[in-house]
């Protein structure tokens, strides 16, 4: 029995490995062109504060048509894998196709011929529609794409959703490069948008790669039919399509949310900035305060502020993206568990998962922190204001990343809704806070990022209470929150002790601040892994559990940290 539940455990940890690999060099990938962008001439802070809200409005259309669609998909699937029905589990894929194929096409249609409405009266920033209608074709593909993903998850195969995200995003990166350098001399409007056209020419190349690896694995799938000894689902497909919607829909309602609350965030920004600086807009650079400002000069400085808060997003998603792997994973994983009634090893897989991700974000959150400058310095060498608000944001990253973790695991236990109804509380907080906070002078865009960390710690109370509710959550408060907090902020001293002493040795400039940021950073990876060791957090059982945990495990041993 304990050598099933290890290669359990260990299955599980192989999977969530992929995945987080792949979410790495996405957002690594998505990190490296929004830089380059950025620093290039006509782009800037107003470039990228287009490209954002443009980008918000097809999130939201994304969130409503396709984000659920992977989740519901593999949970659906693993469900009747679990009971050996893969005729059952195919016949969901095939329908899936079918049913959101034709959603990709309406939602599609409505960013498209609905652009001008969405950038003039709902997010109230003119120029962002051409983005809108360059990222429009890019959600019929994503919306197919993702059936195929969340079939192949269901299966336990995350290389489908691992690879074809990798390939996106490569091209997604270049074409974006080079599709911007090719607009240089144009309104940044114009360039923006030609870099979100590149997002749609990347959509079809991992379409046509899914395709791809989905004929090359029939003929496996055909064999798994046949071997079939469950009993299948027998539903004419009208009904089998409401199944799916009844699931992918209320999946999809958390993402909806926070797409929702995104463009409503962005809607609070534009008029709260304009009314916080309708008197006289506070110098930049070496240019005077300007008084009784026109309206365009406020919709620039809404452009200008609003980019600042994207850089910030660029680096604050960038954990979360390591920290999806859990949620992915958890789906399938704790809905095949329970479909056989094995409570224990679902319990097992939220434990360790909740433990993993407050380890991976705590560190990324407090490195943050303390070396936001130095980071802003390096990336945004052009432009590197800003560097405070990534600071504040960061707080939210701790409950951002457990809540991303406690979605799958309350999807995979079949509470979709708690997820959304979480958010909700917490969103309806941070429009209120922004309402009030914005129009402050003093706070501006400030008051977006307290906003956040509000809506991040009130989902983050909804989600645990009932998620403990419903299953035997063992975690202690010294495990899971006093030793990790103790070993982040060792790692956090160090990092910045690291770091003021080696720029004492040089003069201020690019390379010594690089120098010096890369030196921090390696001394707190260091710190950090032997604070977590040397307080003991992980059990043996949970090193054994990481990819390699064997052999890190022996390196322990050998240490001295753990006895054998």
């Amino acid at each position: 029995m304990s050598g099933k539940k290890k290669s359990n455990g260990q299955s599980f940890m192989n999977n969530v490995t992929v995945i987080l690999i792949s979410q790495i060099l996405v957002k690594v990938f998505g990190a490296v062109y929004r830089i380059v962008i950025t620093n290039i001439d006509g782009f800037g802070d107003v470039g990228l504060g287009l490209y954002n809200v443009g980008y918000q409005i097809y999130t939201l259309l994304l969130a409503i048509s396709s984000v659920g669609i992977p989740n519901a998909i593999s949970k659906m699937t693993s469900e009747r894998i679990a009971l050996n029905d893969y005729k059952g589990a195919h016949r969901i894929f095939v329908t899936a196709i079918k049913l959101f194929s034709i959603v990709g096409v309406i939602v599609a249609a409505v960013l498209f011929f609905g652009a001008d409405i969405f950038a003039q009266y709902v997010i109230k920033m003119d120029g962002s529609q051409y983005v809108m209608r360059a990222l429009a074709p890019s959600l019929f593909f994503v919306c197919v794409s993702s059936v195929i993903r969340g079939y192949f998850t269901g299966m336990q195969d995350m290389r489908a959703t691992s690879n074809s995200q990798v390939l996106e995003q490569i091209f997604k990166c270049t074409l974006t490069i080079v599709f911007v350098y090719m607009s240089v001399g144009l309104a940044p409007e114009m360039m923006a948008s030609w870099a979100n056209f590149a997002t749609s020419v990347a959509t079809v190349i991992s379409l046509l790669y899914l395709v791809y690896f989905y004929y090359r694995r029939k003929s496996g799938i055909k064999e798994k039919i046949k071997q079939s000894t469950g009993e299948t689902i027998n539903i004419p497909a009208r009904k089998l399509m409401i199944s799916i919607l009844m699931i992918s829909v209320p999946i999809s309602l958390g993402s909806i949310i926070t797409a929702l609350n995104r463009v409503i965030d962005t809607a609070t920004v534009s008029r709260g900035i304009q009314a916080a600086f309708a008197q006289v807009i506070p110098a930049h650079g070496s240019e005077a305060a300007i008084y009784s400002p026109t309206i365009d000069q406020l919709t620039l400085e809404v452009k200008r502020l609003s980019g600042l808060l994207s850089k910030s997003d660029i680096l604050y998603n960038m954990p979360l993206a390591v920290n999806f792997a859990f949620s992915t994973v958890l789906v399938p994983s704790v809905a095949g568990a329970l479909a056989v009634n094995n409570y224990k090893e679902a319990a097992a897989k939220i434990n360790y998962s909740m433990l993993i991700s407050t380890l991976i974000i705590l560190p990324c959150a407090i490195g943050l922190i303390v070396l936001a400058q130095p980071i802003y310095n390096i990336i945004y060498f052009n432009t590197s204001d800003g560097a405070s608000l990534l600071q504040l944001v960061s707080v939210s990253l701790i409950f951002a990343a457990l809540n991303q973790t406690m979605t799958g695991a309350l999807q995979g236990i079949g509470k979709i809704y708690t997820p959304a109804i979480s958010l909700l509380f917490g969103c309806a907080a941070k429009i209120i806070l922004n309402i009030v906070l914005i129009r402050i002078p003093s706070v501006n865009i400030y008051g977006a990022a307290i906003s956040s960390i509000a809506c991040q710690v009130i989902a983050f109370i909804v989600c645990f209470a009932v998620l403990s509710k419903h299953i035997k959550l063992k975690m202690t408060l010294g495990k899971y929150v006093v030793k990790p907090l103790i070993a982040g902020l060792v790692m956090g001293a160090a990092a910045i002790g690291a770091y003021k002493l080696v720029m004492l040795a040089f003069t201020e400039g690019f390379v010594s601040n690089l120098i010096a940021t890369i030196i921090a950073i390696a001394v707190a990876v260091v710190v950090y892994f032997f604070m977590v060791f040397a307080l003991k957090i992980l059990s043996k059982q949970d090193v054994k559990q990481l990819p390699a945990g064997g052999s890190i495990y022996r390196g322990l041993v050998k240490l001295k940290i753990y006895k054998e």
